[in-house]
């Protein structure tokens, strides 16, 4: 186990790759590709996080991908099929989604807000990442500041 002074170092092990930035999630446009399911998704160097909320009565259809998925409940509750185990997942509740494993998830009377972090960041959202770090250059408020 590492003691405190490991974990909290001061002691530059490299060069910084990028500054740090501050991300108001709020001001980042919707991706909407199901009716009732929105993304916005935040574009790190190697990762992505993902805001995701369902509306009542709305799926995410079970699906794969290459990309590592963490799944993190804020709010409300959802089922979470994970290569079919299906569980009702609410606040706090983690599953882990290694590449290439089917899963899907559906709310039915109660909406879920959740995080997906994706690693590398999922290719199918790079576009719409990457359009609020133009935005936020640009000064139109994208959710970067």
């Amino acid at each position: 186990m590492s003691s405190d002074t490991q974990h909290f170092s001061t002691e530059a092990g490299g060069t910084p790759t990028a500054p740090g930035r501050y991300v108001d999630v709020s001001a980042i446009s919707r991706a909407e590709f199901v009716p009732g399911l929105q993304f916005q998704p935040v574009l790190g160097e190697r990762t992505m996080v993902n805001f995701v909320s369902f509306d009542e009565h709305t799926e995410a259809p079970r699906h794969v991908h290459e990309e590592e998925q963490i799944v993190i409940v804020l709010e409300g509750e959802f089922e979470f099929d994970l290569d079919g185990d299906v569980r009702t997942m609410r606040q706090g509740d983690v599953a882990v989604v290694p590449p290439w494993v089917p899963h899907g998830a559906r709310t039915h009377a109660t909406r879920c807000r959740e995080i997906d972090v994706f690693n590398p960041p999922r290719k199918t959202l790079l576009d719409h990442a990457r359009a609020q770090l133009g935005d936020a250059g640009s000064g139109k408020g994208g959710g970067e500041s």
